[in-house]
């Protein structure tokens, strides 16, 4: 059966990675982005690897008006979907942040509102189904408060709050809810940070994504690269005294 799927901020590099693993499988993909350029441009190199077929729609994913005609188009476009991804979000400069209230603002909108309300519709949509996967690119920021990006972690947190409660309400009805927490990716989200050997490309991370939403029993929670499951396990047990003296 030719899986459906409907990704949400699909111009971005883990999403365009996961959707062309989808495309290898032949499946119909229904996008989502802001930039109409990008949007075409992802839709025509996913045709070419092999979707069956391609859907676009252009939004902004901060205009919540939108979500209803969005989803009820990505749903009756191919009578039901098995898969939602919704892969939006931006990293705001943390300074800025703290002295200018419109950066905070605009940061905990596009974060966390933005995304806890898109998965509130989708929930109502998938419940109605009876099935289905429904996921979300979540982060390892979210894990600890750091001091360089307690406000994009703080976002992220909230994210898996309402994730968890959520996948608890959708179990009974048949629906999967996955929550996949990247570490350090190098997109152009990034490319002001310095980079390491954790950090993992777009194409690596967008191939687990994939792999985490098709797997037979899939986990309520993955951290991609793996390592990264590790890593946050001894960041998060640090105590506080300590944690305060390093440079994170």
């Amino acid at each position: 059966m030719t899986r459906r799927v409907l990704i949400l901020g699909a111009s971005s590099g883990i999403a365009q990675e996961a959707s062309r693993c989808f495309a290898a499988e032949h499946a119909k993909i229904f996008l989502v982005a802001r930039d109409p350029q990008k949007l075409r441009a992802v839709a025509d190199d996913l045709r070419i690897r092999g979707a069956e077929a391609v859907e676009t729609q252009q939004a902004e994913l901060t205009n919540y008006s939108v979500y209803s005609q969005v989803i009820n188009r990505a749903f009756t476009v191919w009578a039901g979907l098995e898969v939602a991804l919704v892969a939006h979000g931006t990293l705001p400069d943390q300074s800025s942040a703290e002295t200018d209230p419109a950066v905070l603002g605009r940061a905990i909108e596009t974060n966390y509102v933005s995304v806890i309300m898109l998965l509130a519709q989708l929930a109502t949509v998938f419940q109605k189904q009876g099935f289905g996967i429904l996921s979300v690119i979540g982060s390892v920021a979210g894990d600890r408060g750091r001091r360089s990006n307690y406000v994009y972690g703080s976002a992220k947190a909230g994210v898996a709050t309402f994730v968890a409660g959520l996948r608890l309400r959708l179990a009974v009805a048949g629906v999967t809810v996955v929550l996949i927490k990247p570490g350090w990716v190098n997109t152009p989200m990034t490319a002001h940070l310095k980079k390491n050997f954790l950090f993992a490309s777009a194409e690596q991370v967008g191939r687990g994504v994939y792999d985490a939403i098709i797997s037979r029993k899939p986990r309520a929670v993955v951290y991609l690269p793996w390592y990264w499951n590790w890593i946050m396990t001894i960041i998060r047990v640090v105590p506080e005294p300590i944690f305060a003296k390093l440079n994170m």
